[in-house]
């Protein structure tokens, strides 16, 4: 596994420098959930170069038993001393680890992988892929209910409760190199939003990691419960996590074409197209829980019909308006993902979407700038506005038949990511709910 030499001649400097007694080798599942162990200083160097061994039978979709050994590789680039810990003395560090198998061979069942893979994908077609995800969460008294903080709504000010926690968590992730350009409190009560700036993929996905542990690692210091579940609360907006996304070829914004309208170039058009053509098959990557698809409603912010405008906010994808000067920032923003999703394959099947999109020269529809949600039902079909799936089982069968899905994930992840949630939905399906019994058992 090749690491910079200069890169890992500064993780070892750095820590030296800050007395770093323990690191922290991160990693994620196929489900999104952050994995870790921890190595002593000195294990680092030889971590550095060999790897660390581990055992990764026991975490979700990633090897049977009789193929179990691992190695988690760090990424030199992903250093980090974390800032809730001792920093003068016996400080601690992490890592962002790539698994590889005994072999040397990347292993196929790593998510940082999978996304690696696409990315190598658009570099071989000249593109860099940047992403701007917006993640929306909650804080609730505990974990135990739904208890809200305050009753705020969109950019209020002084009646936001989590002012102080949403400032602790902002200067923490800076200190973790990770840069925030706003924060703020969300449209429903409780309801907040720390936005990172945009950056390349897989960096991002790391960064994602990173917030939600620190999102709650804050809340917990506060004595408070935050939340990435998409709809924790019934008939108040979903969290989402809209994902701003364009392609670079060099220093240039492949998306944006002076005189086109919305300063759109054809490639960003056919891009768009091929989001809108697979939507509905990666959406069981972007809204991976049965929970997810209470958010994906009519009326409220959560995007359901497959359609594209500059303004509207109820279409799926938006065209943020272009500024004079800032062609950088000329970008395609999905609204559909949310915040509990795995980012790395979130990021990567969007990719691979938008691609295959500029492969096949697709061309986008016509934008809808109309309200969706308030058009009849023959006229969404008269104009060809289909929708997402409506439930995890309805999406799940619909990446079942995607061969495009198929190729991004691989045949590892896509396999299992498939049978976990047949399962999930499975369990699901058979609980007797509380609405069940308020509604039936008076009556039945």
């Amino acid at each position: 596994m090749a690491n910079n030499k200069e890169s890992k001649e500064y993780v070892l400097k750095m820590a030296k420098e800050h007395d770093v007694k323990f690191i922290r080798m991160w990693f994620t599942d196929i489900l999104g959930f952050l994995k870790s162990f921890t190595i002593t200083v000195e294990e680092l160097e030889g971590a550095l170069e060999e790897g660390m061994g581990f055992d990764g039978s026991s975490i979700e979709g990633f090897a049977r038993i009789d193929e179990s050994d691992m190695m988690a590789f760090p990424d030199p680039d992903t250093w980090c001393l974390l800032p809730w810990r001792p920093k003068e003395h016996r400080a601690a560090a992490r890592m962002f680890c790539d698994v590889v198998k005994p072999s040397g061979e990347p292993y196929e069942g790593d998510p940082r992988y999978v996304l690696k893979k696409m990315l190598k994908r658009a570099s071989d077609m000249g593109y860099t892929f940047y992403v701007g995800p917006e993640l929306e969460f909650f804080y609730f008294k505990d974990s135990k209910g739904t208890e809200m903080l305050d009753t705020a709504g969109y950019f209020d000010l002084t009646a936001d409760a989590a002012t102080e926690y949403r400032r602790d968590t902002v200067i923490t992730l800076e200190e973790m190199g990770i840069g925030v350009e706003y924060s703020h409190h969300e449209v429903a009560g409780s309801q907040h939003e720390i936005d990172m700036r945009y950056t390349d993929a897989l960096s991002m996905a790391d960064n994602v990691m990173t917030y939600r542990l620190v999102v709650k690692q804050t809340a917990q210091k506060y004595g408070v419960y935050a939340t990435f579940m998409p709809k924790p609360v019934f008939g108040v907006n979903g969290s989402g996590m809209h994902v701003h996304q364009s392609l670079f070829k060099g220093d240039s914004n492949a998306f944006f074409e002076k005189d086109a309208p919305f300063h759109l170039s054809d490639l960003a058009k056919s891009y768009c197209a091929g989001l809108l053509e697979h939507a509905p098959a990666i959406t069981s990557i972007c809204n991976q829980w049965v929970n997810s698809y209470k958010r994906l409603v009519p009326g409220y912010e959560a995007p359901v019909y497959l359609s594209w405008a500059q303004r509207n906010r109820s279409d799926l994808i938006r065209i943020p308006e272009y500024r004079v000067g800032r062609e950088k920032s000329t970008r395609l923003e999905m609204r559909s993902p949310d915040p509990a999703c795995n980012p790395y394959l979130t990021f990567a099947v969007m990719l691979a979407a938008g691609l295959d999109g500029i492969e096949k020269g697709l061309k986008a529809p016509d934008p809808v700038e109309e309200n969706v949600y308030a058009m009849s039902e023959e006229e969404r079909t008269r104009r060809g506005i289909g929708m997402l799936p409506g439930t995890l089982k309805e999406a799940i069968l619909l990446t079942e038949q995607s061969k495009l899905v198929r190729d991004a994930l691989g045949e590892h992840v896509f396999k299992n990511f498939i049978a976990n949630k047949k399962i999930e939905w499975n369990q699901y399906r058979t609980q007797v709910t509380d609405y069940e019994l308020n509604r039936y058992l008076p009556i039945l």
